[in-house]
């Protein structure tokens, strides 16, 4: 069965992380991608430990179900091939700085001559204004933001997150806008340039902690854990382990007093609602952690989730990956074949008529060059 996107072409001019994450999710759902690298292929090839057969896990991660094409843009016939590959394209996705294909006749307005239904996505760091220069790497991002000012203990420095965050959320941005550019070249013919930001993505991202500033005028702090508007919600200590509960309403609180066997702490006042768990919350945590300190994380999780509360176990990452295969998610699938074949997460979605496929596994540099240097110098192609 054929993806959801099968028949649009990707000509992916994109390098690092957001850019190749979003064309890697076009092409599970069907999508044609020809990756274009420069001679020294795309940085994240580099960036290693850890390898799997001498290549950097990082690369593998992003690029699966691509062709690869190496091209000097510097270079005249190469150039002539991009802007080639560009007019034949749906989609065009890119992360240069901005205006950095421009000389190379590779900008929004010289491949919409060339291509009026182009879909021309850009991602940058700080947008095509007064932000263009600024270099946009993630770290940065999560510091401009305020992520890190929301992220680690009250007392002690803020920290990062541990992913690129900011860069995966303009990914999905980016196949987002693309998808609704699609759809609207589908209904009127009208290609149009999408443009996503690193900054903007991560000020929608804090959703709770921007509209507390934009809507309410506070500025948030960091809180370690816990949360600043719902309690209990953060890790409490067990007989063993911390253990997550996130009993997010009142109905959920109640349920998990009746599984702690303290019933009545639910029908107390200052704890009976959310406003005043969380104003109380100090005189309310060591009543939990009382009962919770009599069983171990994983007794605890069974008999909560049970009952109906949230919670779970801090894992490491097999941990993480356990407990998928535990809830029969088959979070790990097999991309290519023989001694190509390569172990990689799951698409995160399910079609039910158009399933995604992993049929390609990440590409050596310039692996498809000849058959696609040949197909775009066919003029009948």
């Amino acid at each position: 069965m054929k993806g959801p996107l099968d028949g649009v072409l990707v000509a992916d001019f994109s390098r690092i992380l957001a850019g190749p994450y979003a064309t890697m999710l076009l092409a599970d759902m069907g999508a044609e991608v020809i990756k274009v690298e420069g001679p020294r292929g795309d940085d994240t090839r580099t960036w290693m430990p850890p390898v799997r057969d001498g290549v950097s896990t990082y690369y593998l991660g992003i690029n699966r179900g691509k062709r690869s094409i190496a091209l000097d843009l510097r270079d005249d016939a190469d150039a002539t091939a991009a802007r080639e590959l560009a007019r034949r394209a749906d989609v065009l996705i890119e992360n240069f700085k901005p205006g950095g294909l421009e000389r190379f006749g590779l900008g929004y307005d010289d491949v919409r001559k060339a291509n009026p239904g182009i879909v021309y996505a850009s991602i940058t760091g700080f947008g095509t204004g007064a932000g263009r220069d600024v270099p946009g790497y993630d770290l940065m991002v999560q510091a401009i933001s305020g992520l890190m000012s929301l992220t680690g203990d009250p007392d002690g420095p803020p920290y990062r997150a541990g992913i690129s965050v900011f860069d995966v959320m303009a990914g999905n941005h980016a196949v987002i806008g693309i998808l609704a550019a699609l759809r609207h070249r589908d209904s009127s013919g009208q290609g149009q340039r999408v443009e996503v930001n690193l900054l903007s993505s991560a000020l929608t991202g804090l959703v709770n902690h921007s509209s507390a500033y934009a809507a309410g005028g506070v500025v948030p702090y960091r809180m370690g854990n816990a949360h600043p508007s719902v309690f209990p919600y953060e890790p409490l200590p067990t007989k063993d382990n911390d253990l997550i509960i996130s009993a997010a309403n009142d109905g959920q609180f109640r349920k998990l007093c009746e599984v702690l066997g303290i019933p009545d702490v639910a029908d107390d006042p200052r704890y009976a609602i959310n406003a005043n768990r969380t104003a109380n919350r100090e005189e309310l945590r060591p009543l939990l952690v009382d009962r919770l300190t009599t069983r171990s994380a994983v007794e605890w999780f069974d008999l909560l989730v049970a009952a109906g509360v949230p919670c779970g176990p801090i894992n490491t990452i097999d941990g993480g990956f356990a407990m998928a295969e535990r809830f029969e998610l088959d979070p790990i699938v097999t991309v290519g074949d023989g001694d190509r074949a390569v172990p990689t997460t799951r698409h995160p979605i399910r079609f039910s008529q158009t399933p995604v496929s992993y049929a390609l596994p990440p590409p050596e540099l310039d692996e498809h060059g000849d058959e696609i240097r040949k197909w775009l110098g066919d003029k009948d192609a």
